[in-house]
């Protein structure tokens, strides 16, 4: 099954967070309200077509304050690269504020930021292993300093290490279920903190169909999803009066690297066991975290499992 995330877990010291803060670039207003309303106020030879002009202008500065104010805020881990990446993108250009989560690939991380900045998003990279308590506070706490809350969470970062249970060892096991499940339970935690606070909220996590029917050579792994899967479920129950919703999205084989490297052989029988015949596309997965992450049709949508796998699973 294709893994969402980065292949392996490295955290940037801090450095890097405050080097991004320090690079981040909020669009500046087009007028300064304060000293150019006063001085008009206190002149005698101001002009009626003058002063609509200025009321103009102070309510085109308001609604942009206001649209900058209401701009979700998003956290997207593992978002350096194919479902993470397609989802950041996908949020960014949507207005949305995202924070671009990796392990190791600060280059790709920064690559998705310049995108989303391109398409008049606002966006900011923060490098940290979701593993670890101490990364994930840092990371919640770069997005509240930058735009003062965490609206949207997507847990997206994972790893595989793949191997027959006889054969595995207990390091494979305990990296996925550390990076896969714990990290899904750290970001959340954290985030959800901030979204009790203000009652509002939404948290996806990305889970896997082999969390639902399991996988040869993938204990640990469907082991984790799977947890997730629960995870989601009791959250959603624990949250619901705050008005917070969470969800879980499954998908099924997604054109990634990975899948690039399969022979010919074996991808004819995998894509025989999907009825569509295909893979599917990142942006296709992202395009239902959009969904469920803003739209208000998905307001009474939470506890959910959907399955995005070309029938695979029915």
């Amino acid at each position: 099954m294709a893994a969402a995330g980065s292949a392996v877990i490295a955290f940037n010291p801090v450095g890097t967070c405050q080097r991004k803060i320090a690079n981040f670039r909020q669009p500046s207003l087009p007028v300064k309200l304060s000293g150019s309303l006063n001085w008009q106020c206190r002149s005698l030879s101001v002009s009626t077509s003058g002063i609509k002009s200025m009321v103009a202008t102070v309510e085109q500065v308001s609604t942009e304050e206001a649209q900058k104010v209401e701009a979700p805020v998003v956290v997207v881990t593992g978002a350096s690269r194919g479902i993470g990446k397609a989802v950041a993108l996908a949020l960014g250009k949507a207005g949305c504020k995202v924070l671009v989560n990796y392990a190791r690939s600060s280059k790709e991380a920064e690559e998705v930021c310049k995108e989303i900045e391109a398409s008049g998003g606002q966006a900011l990279s923060f490098g940290g292993d979701v593993s670890k308590e101490a990364d994930v506070d840092s990371m919640i706490k770069l997005a509240i300093g930058a735009w003062g809350t965490v609206d949207v969470l997507v847990n997206n970062a994972g790893i595989t290490r793949d191997g027959l249970l006889m054969r595995m060892k207990t390091s494979q096991w305990q990296e996925v279920i550390d990076l896969n499940l714990t990290g899904v339970f750290l970001c959340t935690q954290a985030a959800a903190k901030i979204m009790m606070k203000k009652k509002k909220g939404r948290i996806i996590n990305i889970t896997s169909v082999v969390g639902l029917v399991g996988n040869v050579g993938q204990a640990n792994y469907s082991a984790a999803k799977a947890g997730v899967i629960g995870l989601t479920k009791t959250v959603a129950k624990e949250y619901s009066s705050r008005n917070i919703t969470v969800n879980a999205i499954a998908p099924g084989f997604i054109a990634s690297d990975m899948t690039a490297k399969l022979g010919p052989e074996f991808e004819k029988k995998l894509l025989e066991a999907i009825p569509l015949g295909r893979y599917g596309q990142p942006e296709e997965v992202a395009g239902l975290v959009e969904f469920l992450a803003l739209n208000p049709a998905a307001g009474y949508i939470t506890g959910q499992v959907l399955t995005i796998d070309g029938g695979m699973v029915m």
